[in-house]
């Protein structure tokens, strides 16, 4: 009797010592589990569109995509944002604001739009904003100067010109020499808004050619009938009647207008590839959602919206032959 006591007893110890041991392995795979964890964490947050490849993989592609987990428009922004924006940017950066603020219900983008000289004196002369984005290098270079912002700002499109005419064309232009024509009523912006100044860059090379002459320039110019502040109202005047020709950005000549208007192609040699840099005030009243527009401008997303709107994005070859503008 006491042998069988003893061996139930021994049966007991071994069978709490196996129950033991399958627990320290069981615990023990239990911790190497654990260990992973930050890693796939890691890997989701900065990649969350390639969240089945290696955390190693994931880090590489999202360096050589400007970040794209950063520049999506779920990063967090909350309250106003005002941004200073070059008036070729109207339509581009009012889809940006729609998804920005459809990602972000408490953020409310306030955009100023105007020529990029104006909006550099108005933020001399202390008005307020959070990001600035200009069409040129210029101005950005002016509020450097000025202290206004840290660095010369990131370059995010570029764009270049083309010869808009009305629908009925009714200064029977037909080629680029035509817009020499006396009496022909040629509008422009002035010379210190970006597409003014770029516009009389393109008649200087013109009259360099021997096919236009080296009065062509001031021939135009003496057809000159009103200068603008800002590219929008160039468009306006000449889909309006109001000119019979005028010089705008590609960009501007959207979907939405193009049925009233002609264009006349500016062959790259006379044209020039204007540059849009922005950057974040150094003052800027809301400077974490300044980071998450830019970022968002400057990523996938934010180029796939300014390319539909016949913008030239930053990324990838942009398969032309014009002198970049970098002044």
């Amino acid at each position: 009797m006491a042998n069988k006591k003893q061996r139930r007893i021994a049966r007991s110890w071994l069978l709490l010592a196996l129950f033991t041991l399958v627990s320290v392995v069981v615990n023990a795979c239990g911790d190497s589990t654990a260990t992973t964890l930050p890693a796939t964490t890691a890997a989701a947050t900065t990649a969350p569109v390639t969240t089945a490849v290696t955390t190693a993989a994931a880090t590489t592609t999202v360096a050589l995509a400007t970040t794209p987990a950063s520049t999506s428009p779920a990063a967090t922004a909350n309250g106003e944002l005002v941004v200073f924006a070059a008036a070729s940017l109207t339509d581009p950066f009012n889809e940006i604001k729609a998804d920005l603020e459809k990602a972000n219900p408490n953020l409310k983008l306030i955009y100023n739009f105007g020529g990029s000289n104006t909006l550099r004196a108005q933020l001399e002369q202390g008005a307020k904003a959070d990001v600035f984005a200009s069409a040129n290098q210029t101005e950005m270079d002016n509020v450097l100067k000025g202290n206004l912002v840290a660095d010369k700002g990131a370059t995010f499109v570029r764009n270049r010109l083309v010869v808009i005419l009305p629908k009925n064309n009714p200064g029977k232009v037909q080629n680029l020499p035509d817009l020499a024509k006396a009496g022909l009523k040629f509008v422009t912006a002035q010379k210190d808004v970006p597409v003014g100044g770029y516009t009389l860059q393109a008649l200087d090379k013109m009259s360099k050619d021997p096919a236009f002459g080296n009065d062509f320039a001031g021939k135009v110019q003496a057809n000159f009938v009103s200068q603008e502040s800002n590219v929008k109202q160039v468009v306006s005047k000449v889909q309006l009647g109001e000119a019979d020709a005028g010089i705008v950005y590609s960009s501007d000549v959207s979907a939405k207008i193009s049925p009233d208007l002609l264009t006349l192609e500016i062959p790259d040699q006379f044209n020039t590839l204007a540059t849009y840099p922005i950057a974040a005030l150094k003052d800027a009243s809301n400077a974490a959602a300044a980071k998450v527009f830019i970022a968002y401008v400057l990523g996938e997303k934010g180029q796939a919206i300014l390319k539909k709107n016949n913008f030239i994005p930053t990324t990838g070859s942009i398969g032309l032959t014009i002198t970049e503008d970098h002044n």
